[in-house]
């Protein structure tokens, strides 16, 4: 047996009897970085997070974190968490998230983050279908997730961050030593037959995210030690989580998140931060350059913000009023950076929903219906593998208890994105649209068939069916056609089936707009024709026959 490392000094690989097992973890390389970089800042809490949370301003050092990362390692340990057990973890975007994944990972365990935002129904399936063998959420929450555990039949129990754990009544996790294909996290993102699916993530994928991010180069290039980055993305999504953490962890930079975008008090986080990059949707443009110009537009020390959707017609506009680019790039849950596509080099294409070209080792196929290549510049789903001879790397493991959804997601050894996109004459890539059925509003991907599962079971509703409708701030916005049994059904109808909605699932998928028709387009087989579906929306948009409920959707706390 001999070992060797990579060119970050991590302990990397062990060969035994002939095979390569990469040792590193995202704790390991965490404490690596902590090494260097003990004094460093990791986390930075600004006062309006600090405010809105209730806990501490101010920075936390990479020793600091990796104390407390031990202490709770212990406490893991001691309760019989290791290599087989989840973790839930229900905390926003605060400190202790990190913390309790970092200590998971270096006990071999996994994490669940859980979206604040999902109500009871959808809480249920989510604690039941993971297993996961506890859970770390907020004190008002505790109730509401025990209640959930109980209905799936799962005997798990919810803990507040601070409170001691009991031993697990399951039997305890294996001790072997984790991996880089232990799973690290199970994150669940919306398809299209309804329930969410658990994407299992392995250590790789995190680790090969930062290493991507580190390496990446040209406009987004990271300075070791240097960088400080502010994300108001949510940490139970992949971009907070492996790409914005594991890009800091990687570089010993710092990271400041938000508990959300706050488009007024935007400028003053970025500078009380001292951001030198941050991360992006594309409803963040829109709604800054709405603003007031001013010369502290450019009072900052960004030199590039990361992300996707920024619109065509604001991308040119608000880099000369800002000051910096805003490099598009394309990814998803599922391919992590193993798949990713980014415009970190001139040309950028502004304006053309340009995200770049693939780099080497990622390639691409761009097909029709019947999976052959597209001509020149027409439009295609987009396929995505890695090169060599392992076409997964950095990719999700499987989706959970899904196997004939992964294997239809990898069919002919191909990733199919469901996504619809063109290559100009340069070979860069544009992107067109979503093949799949995925509602997105505001970067969250919303299941129309599982929003149309919800609302089928308000006493009101009959039938229904949601398709996506233009929205020039959200990008999509719900919109939902509505068969029920009254015939004087109305605005108040609507508002009663918005209010009720809220309460199952999260507000973000609850119908915008609600109009009520006497049938929803069905196939001879009663499955709705979403393309029928579509043009109806469009119709009874135009002529302003849709209820508008948009006000109603708000944050439930």
């Amino acid at each position: 047996m001999r070992m060797h490392n990579n060119n970050q000094g991590f302990e990397a690989a062990t060969i035994l009897d002939g095979q390569t097992v990469d040792k590193e973890t995202i704790f390991s390389r965490f404490a690596t970085t902590a090494g260097a970089y003990p004094d460093h800042d990791f986390l930075y809490v600004l006062p309006e997070t600090a405010a809105v949370y209730g806990i501490d301003p101010g920075a936390i050092s990479y020793a600091a974190m990796l104390d407390r990362v031990r202490a709770r390692q212990e406490q893991l340990r001691a309760a019989g968490f290791g290599r087989g057990k989840r973790i839930g973890i229900l905390l926003e975007n605060r400190p202790d998230f990190i913390e309790i994944w970092l200590a998971a990972n270096s006990v071999g365990a996994s994490i669940v983050p859980i979206n604040p935002d999902l109500r009871r129904g959808e809480l249920e399936y989510l604690v039941g279908h993971s297993e996961m063998d506890a859970a770390f959420v907020l004190a008002e929450r505790r109730e509401e997730v025990m209640a959930a555990a109980s209905a799936a039949g799962n005997p798990m129990i919810a803990y507040r961050p601070d409170e001691a754990m009991h031993a697990l009544a399951r039997p305890a996790g294996e001790r072997d030593e984790a991996d880089s294909a232990t799973e690290a996290a199970l994150l669940y993102t919306s398809g299209t037959t309804g329930a969410p699916k658990g994407c299992v993530l392995a250590n790789e994928y995190f680790l090969h995210s930062g290493d991507w991010y580190r390496d990446a180069g040209g406009i987004i290039a990271l300075r070791a030690g240097e960088e400080r980055m502010l994300t108001p993305l949510p940490l139970f999504h992949m971009n907070a989580l492996a790409v914005s953490t594991m890009a800091m962890i990687s570089v010993g930079g710092c990271l400041t998140i938000l508990d959300r975008f706050h488009p007024r008090s935007w400028w003053d986080s970025v500078r009380r931060s001292g951001a030198t990059c941050l991360h992006y949707l594309g409803v963040m443009p829109s709604m800054l350059m709405t603003a007031e110009a001013g010369p502290e537009d450019r009072d900052h020390r960004v030199r590039f913000g990361f992300g996707a959707g920024a619109p065509g017609e604001l991308h040119a506009p608000f880099e000369e009023r800002f000051g910096f680019p805003l490099v598009e790039a394309w990814a998803m849950t599922e391919t992590g950076s193993g798949g990713v596509i980014c415009a970190n080099r001139e040309p950028r294409k502004r304006g053309t929903h340009c995200f770049g070209r693939p780099a080497a080792g990622i390639e691409i196929r761009i097909v029709d219906d019947e999976g052959a290549e597209v001509a020149g510049d027409a439009p295609g789903e987009l396929l995505v593998r890695r090169a060599g001879d392992n076409p997964r790397f950095g990719f999700f493991a499987e989706y959970l208890k899904n196997p004939e959804a992964t294997q239809e997601a990898w069919e002919g050894g191909w990733f199919h994105t469901g996504d619809i996109v063109s290559r100009d004459a340069d070979g860069d890539l544009h992107f067109v649209d979503r093949k799949k059925n995925v509602i997105r509003r505001s970067g969250e991907n919303i299941a129309a068939v599982e929003v149309e599962t919800l609302l089928a079971s308000h006493p009101l509703v009959r039938q229904v069916g949601v398709a996506a409708t233009p929205d020039a701030i959200r990008g999509d916005e719900v919109a939902a056609l509505i068969v029920t049994e009254d015939p004087d059904a109305g605005a108040r109808a609507a508002e009663d089936i918005a209010r009720w909605s809220l309460a199952q699932m999260a507000y973000y998928k609850v119908p915008g707009w609600i109009a009520f028709v006497p049938e929803i387009p069905r196939t001879p087989t009663q499955k709705i024709l979403r393309a029928a579906l579509k043009t109806l929306v469009e119709e009874k948009m135009a002529r302003g026959e849709f209820i508008d409920t948009r006000a109603l959707k708000k944050r439930q706390r």
